[in-house]
């Protein structure tokens, strides 16, 4: 008999995962006591249990550096869209869409599932398919030229670039084609 009980690989995960949940239950009834504080671990031991999340392996190392720039050119990114995205609004133009593939280069879950929700956080951009087993995201851009589709296409990879940075291995650099300690 063992002296340390095993622990089930993604365990941590879910207590973090069952605290969050409380605490946004808390935050949707708007009041902090007792009883929310228990029917919010009720719901969330509940959902936690009947709806079980894939894991999805991290082979990566957190690099401060890279999330700030990973944050900057989110938040900047998310300004000037958001004006171009306001101006085309208020001057009543019909903007041209457009739905642009773009092939990834890391192949992994987790980097195209942030990819992806970082592009469809962005106004004027959704991802409206992601193709996990290809590693394609189709990205619908509002208000698009012609001479824009390439400028757009650099920009999801771009973006892709900085989460690889911020959260890649160097294996996982050199396997997207990205140098290492740039």
């Amino acid at each position: 008999m063992s002296l340390h009980p095993r622990r089930r690989p993604g365990a941590g995960f879910h207590v973090l995962t069952i605290a969050w949940l409380t605490a946004v239950w808390v935050a949707l009834w708007g009041e902090l006591s007792i009883a929310n504080v228990l029917a919010g671990l009720a719901v969330a031991l509940l959902v936690v249990r009947s709806l079980p999340m894939p894991s999805i392996d991290f082979h990566g190392r957190v690099r401060p550096v890279g999330l700030v720039r990973l944050a900057w050119h989110f938040v900047r990114d998310l300004v000037v869209a958001s004006v171009q995205v306001a101006w085309l609004a208020l001057t009543g133009r019909r903007p041209r869409s457009a739905v642009i593939r773009v092939r990834l280069r890391s192949h992994s879950d987790l980097y195209l599932t942030l990819t992806a929700q970082l592009c469809s956080l962005i106004p004027g951009s959704v991802v409206v398919e992601a193709h996990r087993h290809d590693g394609v995201l189709y990205v619908h851009l509002l208000d698009v030229a012609d001479a824009d589709v390439a400028v757009a296409h650099a920009d999801v990879l771009a973006i892709e670039e900085r989460v690889l940075r911020a959260l890649g291995s160097d294996d996982e650099l050199r396997d997207a084609g990205l140098e290492v300690g740039r």
